[in-house]
């Protein structure tokens, strides 16, 4: 009885998605980028990120475009 409760709890909780309705993934939409980045630079995987699978895609190609202009760096060193 306890667990069909918990299963329930868990399945009914929602969770915003990462990027609203109005956001554009874009490269010279720094802001929006640096979320999907980790300290130390790397994109973050789709899971850690709750982005679906054409989301990621973009969002990929989007912070690579912004590496190589320099709007992002390629390593954050900063220690």
């Amino acid at each position: 009885m306890k667990q069909t409760i918990n299963k329930s709890k868990r399945s009914s909780r929602r969770r915003l998605p990462p990027i609203r309705s109005g956001e554009m993934i874009d490269y010279k939409n720094i802001n929006l980028l640096r979320r999907f980045i980790s300290e130390q630079g790397k994109i973050l995987s789709r899971r850690m990120n709750r982005l679906t699978s054409k989301q990621q895609r973009l969002m990929t190609i989007a912070i690579k475009r912004a590496r190589v202009l320099a709007l992002l760096p390629f390593l954050n060193n900063e220690n």
